[in-house]
């Protein structure tokens, strides 16, 4: 058994009142940074959630993850950068052995059926959502709430994703609703924008 209580608890899924509404927020997080802490601080306000969770991935399958650093690592470097009391961080992703959002959000609906959830996902990752395995059936299952990234402010007019859902987006003034929406529903939100990226830090770092 793994003697770290850091990651032993990161193993765990998070708990929340019923009824609660939750924002899931995956990633590699590799390393974290304050654009991941922007995003979700926009989040927590326009979608007004109770919690958000960074689900710390074992590793994403559309990425390289030859420098991808050790899962403890992450779990550890989130928690020094996180200080807001609602952002829960979770690796229980590996616990079930699970790899494609489709199947975490089947995991967390199962497990969690009196919280209502809400995806969140980076406008830079909208652009590519159609090249995700079972992307159909995870706009069926969960509402997404979509956050302006630089670079990705039109990705909602031109994605393929985007497109194909382009009558179940809502407008952004009605975000608060999201989570207690039957899915398909998305929006689209902007606000402040960062440019920082984990990439562009790993290669500062190995400079």
């Amino acid at each position: 058994m793994n003697k770290n209580p850091i990651l032993r608890e990161a193993m765990r899924m998070p708990t929340a009142g019923d009824g609660a509404s939750i924002g899931l927020f995956g990633g590699s997080f590799n390393p974290p940074h304050e654009g991941h802490l922007n995003l979700c601080d926009l989040a927590l306000k326009r979608l007004e959630l109770d919690q958000i969770w960074w689900m710390v991935t074992p590793g994403n399958p559309l990425k390289d993850v030859s420098e991808l650093a050790p899962l403890e690592e992450r779990i550890e470097k989130c928690h020094a950068i996180i200080s807001h009391p609602r952002i829960k961080v979770t690796a229980f992703e590996m616990a079930h052995k699970v790899r494609y959002t489709a199947d975490t959000l089947k995991l967390v609906r199962k497990l969690r059926p009196r919280n209502d959830f809400v995806w969140l996902m980076g406008a830079d990752n909208l652009a590519d959502f159609h090249h995700w395995q079972d992307w159909r059936e995870i706009a069926n299952m969960m509402p997404i709430a979509v956050i302006d990234r630089p670079g990705s402010t039109l990705s909602y007019h031109s994605g393929m994703a985007s497109i194909a859902l382009s009558r179940f987006r809502i407008d952004e003034g009605d975000a608060p609703l999201l989570a207690n929406m039957k899915p398909p529903a998305w929006t689209f939100l902007h606000g402040p924008r960062s440019s920082l990226s984990s990439t562009q830090l790993r290669v500062q770092q190995q400079a």
